[in-house]
């Protein structure tokens, strides 16, 4: 390889999607500007912004000439993030969310990590931090709710694997990994272009876990994810509750059309309906026509044996099940959701804290009464 090849092949090519951004964007982009790792280039995809947005990424690409700014017009998260693909030139991609932030040895961590095996890897993940109540007096960071649960037999694995399905069934933290850009191209892993933000992380997370040959987990949180206040999940649920439902059929539409028969990821799918469908009902009646038509087409693509064998689904989301399908009821053992109830609570006292785990469970049993009446 020619000095100049290396120069246009940096280690890491990172893509940071902006659209209206402007009052966090600096803290974004100095988090990575900082990297301990200097061989990055930074694509900043303006997508469309009519706030301070592009002077803001002007002022950054005069300082910093690994800054390369891509305008566009509007097209969404999905769109954004596929430009940056098509700019990029590193070995490995990253996102970055302008929202957010990353410590300084993040990338270096990661990719020293990634060396220590004797083989190519296409996905390196980490965990991250939850911002919970950013930016408000009760702003705190705690834990994301797979720390400590990822647990291969040995490293690197595939998502097949025992101990490590929790990487599917949580938020979809797209953004706390690094992609081999080969392995992408290769695949063919693409955005889907959703108008808005959309949730485009939801079939990403699917396609990239599910066709990587080799992924490895460091369970070191260095990405800071700005979570939702409690109420705007609410205005989301209340008002674009739809985008939920059809990012979930998007993920199940990458497991058929790869043929994914995996128990676990299947019954990871199971749980991450009823965690869609639980947010919506905290919002609205299942007997809303609109509401009740989603479900059918959600249960419908369900399996009634994973349904009322899984653990983790409520007592009376499978009665909804049965009930919107028109199916008998089996007879259901409440203690196994009961146990873990009690297992899940235990985890986050350990993970996050005693105060984030008393608000999450004065939380569960609000949102359990608003979508089940009990």
């Amino acid at each position: 390889m020619t000095s100049t090849d290396r120069a246009s092949t940096p280690l890491v090519s990172v893509i940071v999607p902006i659209y209206n951004a402007a009052p966090y964007l600096d803290q974004a982009l100095i988090s990575v500007e900082s990297q301990t790792l200097h061989d990055i280039e930074i694509i900043c995809v303006n997508d469309g912004s009519t706030d301070n947005s592009p002077a803001i990424l002007k002022q950054h690409a005069a300082a910093d000439p690994r800054i390369r700014i891509v305008d566009k017009p509007n097209g969404g998260y999905g769109s954004a993030c596929n430009r940056g693909l098509d700019e990029a030139h590193g070995t490995w991609i990253a996102i970055l969310e302008p929202d957010d932030w990353i410590d300084r040895t993040m990338f270096e961590d990661m990719l020293a990590f990634e060396a220590s095996f004797d083989c190519d890897v296409d996905i390196v993940k980490t965990p991250y931090w939850r911002v919970v109540n950013p930016d408000t007096p009760r702003q705190r960071r705690v834990n994301a709710s797979y720390r400590g649960r990822i647990k291969p037999a040995s490293q690197p694995f595939q998502l097949t694997d025992p101990g490590v399905t929790h990487l599917i069934i949580h938020h979809p933290s797209i953004w706390s990994a690094l992609y081999r850009r080969s392995f992408l191209e290769r695949t063919g892993i693409r955005f889907h272009e959703i108008p808005g933000a959309g949730w485009a992380d939801n079939p990403f997370l699917a396609d990239t876990l599910c066709q990587a040959e080799s992924i490895v987990y460091l369970d070191t949180p260095y990405y800071h994810y700005r979570e939702e206040t409690p109420e705007k999940a609410e205005a989301f649920h209340r008002d674009g509750w739809r985008i939920a439902v059809d990012r979930w059929h998007d993920m199940m539409d990458v497991y058929e059309r790869l043929g994914v028969t995996d128990e676990n990821i299947r019954r990871a799918h199971t749980r991450r309906a009823f965690t869609y469908i639980g947010g919506i009902l905290e919002q609205h009646s299942a007997d809303e026509p609109d509401i009740h038509e989603a479900l059918r087409g959600m249960f419908a693509r369900l399996d009634d044996g994973l349904v009322f064998s899984e653990t983790h689904v409520s007592t009376g989301s499978k009665e909804l099940y049965a009930q919107v399908k028109g199916i008998p009821l089996p007879e259901i053992e409440s203690m196994p959701y009961k146990k873990h109830v009690v297992t899940e609570g235990l985890y986050n006292l350990v993970n996050t804290g005693p105060g984030m785990t008393i608000d999450t469970f004065k939380g569960f049993i609000a949102a359990r009464t608003k979508r089940e009446g009990r």
